[in-house]
């Protein structure tokens, strides 16, 4: 078994990577950027000297199909992508990298010479506005709304994964992580919550420059989540939500407060509410896959302020 991981030094990248190692599982990172700054802040230097490094494009159609070969891949872990706010900006170029870098991914796998399985980050983007869907959570069989280019990208993503699944037998798994927040995570809309711990432990004012509510998912979870979808015996091209903590912003400011008090002082929200859909079920991931943890939001939140505290203390 050896296993890719895109997009390696990314939030959720960096937390994959550091699970695959603590099991011993063989992993190579593969990524644009050169500079480690997220791995050597959250993995082990003893661990990360095991990790070989990449430095390539996802959108690099040989590239990618020529390193899935010749390295022996049989696993894959999709996680290189455009944020949100840059593929608004940027259609054409969140296109290239979002959608087809996807296609790359697959495209070989398929060319590979052996089984790949694939597991790969979509998003919770594929749903519409709240208000769109009505009362109650939203499951893998409600219809897919996205109003974000992003979004759009993402079911763009989870039907190439059906049809490759149908063409060519490759077994596939997307997960739809809404917001994903704690050590690691500093670029991107739905990074404020984070930057925001962070800025409490700084003592500077912070903006969150959205209001309303979110779904909050702490990274290590998100992380374990993916190895496990990777380590399963699932069959198929499956798509799963992911669900957290549904929390307001003005409750996220008041959790800190209780944290770390001081933090109402220093911490503001202002803005639209993201348009996408918060509430989710996530109970098919949980009987198909089984295992999945949860961490209590104030526990997280307590967790990713401690590592910042020991960042500051140790810089």
């Amino acid at each position: 078994m050896r296993v890719l991981v895109t997009g390696a030094q990314g939030c959720i990248g960096t937390w994959v990577v550091k699970v695959l190692l603590e099991r011993g599982v063989d992993v190579m990172a593969f990524d644009f950027d050169p500079a480690p700054v997220r791995l050597t802040k959250i993995i082990p230097a003893h661990l990360l000297v095991r990790l070989p490094v990449e430095v390539g494009r996802i959108e690099d159609t040989a590239r990618v199909k020529k390193l899935v070969k010749e390295a022996g891949i049989t696993h894959i872990i999709h996680l290189a992508a455009m944020l949100m706010p840059f593929c608004q900006a940027s259609p054409v170029e969140g296109g290239m990298i979002n959608v087809i870098g996807t296609l790359n991914v697959f495209e070989a796998a398929r060319d590979a010479g052996r089984p790949v399985r694939v597991v790969y980050a979509s998003s919770s983007a594929v749903w519409g506005p709240e208000e769109v869907y009505g009362a109650g959570k939203l499951t893998e069989d409600d219809p897919l709304r996205p109003s974000t280019h992003y979004g759009v990208f993402k079911q763009a993503n989870e039907g190439n994964a059906r049809a490759f699944y149908a063409a060519n037998g490759i077994s596939s798994v997307g997960l739809r992580p809404w917001t994903v927040y704690g050590p690691g995570r500093d670029r991107g809309l739905t990074a404020d919550p984070t930057l925001a711990m962070e800025a409490v432990v700084r003592g500077v004012p912070f903006q969150i420059r959205v209001s309303g509510y979110m779904d909050l998912q702490y990274v290590e979870d998100v992380a374990e989540i993916f190895v496990r979808c990777l380590l399963s015996s699932l069959e198929g091209a499956h798509v799963f939500n992911l669900a957290g903590s549904v929390v307001g912003m003005q409750e996220l400011i008041d959790t800190l407060e209780r944290l770390r008090p001081g933090a109402n002082r220093l911490i503001t929200a202002s803005g639209p509410q993201v348009p996408v859909a918060y509430r989710m079920d996530d109970s098919e991931l949980r009987a198909k896959v089984g295992g999945i943890p949860k961490t209590v939001l104030e526990e997280g939140i307590g967790r990713t302020l401690g590592f910042f505290e020991r960042l500051r203390a140790n810089s």
